[in-house]
């Protein structure tokens, strides 16, 4: 890549987005937060501060350079500030003690953070069923890898919502 803080920016969403998944593992864990409201909270802090500041805004800056042509960086540039929305407003929903509110604002962050795992899954699959062309994978898997995880979730707090 020709633009020079570009790998230096791929490196930080990497890393960090490592740190959102593990993170985010442990925020539903029904145990942690009944039991241990105090590492759940630490954890959801810092998860919120890296999704913020680091993860997203660098997901950000590597998705005006994607791979797969414009409709790709579209992607990840959608993805990247609807994961900084969906987290800023679940944090701010916690602050007004408003939680059935904020857990589904930041299941719908982690389900974007989950797409890391997603994007890949689907490329296996895509690629293994269809042998497409490199690039027309990018462009598929750009959105298959977190349309998917959005409407599942929806669906889940939807479910949720109507017990």
């Amino acid at each position: 890549m020709g633009i020079k803080p570009y790998l230096f920016v791929f490196y930080i969403h990497v890393c960090t987005s490592i740190f959102t998944l593990l993170a985010g593992f442990t925020q539903f864990n029904q145990n942690i937060l009944k039991q241990y409201s105090s590492i759940h909270r630490w954890i959801g802090k810092l998860y919120v501060f890296v999704v913020l500041f680091l993860a997203s805004p660098s997901g950000f800056f590597i998705g005006l350079f994607a791979n797969g042509g414009f409709f790709s960086k579209i992607s990840f540039v959608i993805l990247s500030i609807l994961w900084f929305y969906f987290t800023l407003k679940g944090f701010l929903l916690i602050k007004k003690s408003n939680i059935k509110s904020h857990k589904a604002f930041m299941m719908r962050s982690f389900a974007l953070a989950f797409s890391a795992i997603t994007l890949r899954l689907w490329k296996v699959i895509i690629v293994y069923l269809f042998h497409p062309a490199p690039m027309d994978v990018y462009q598929i898997i750009a959105w298959l890898g977190w349309i998917p995880n959005l409407l599942v979730i929806e669906y889940c707090i939807f479910k949720q919502k109507n017990k």
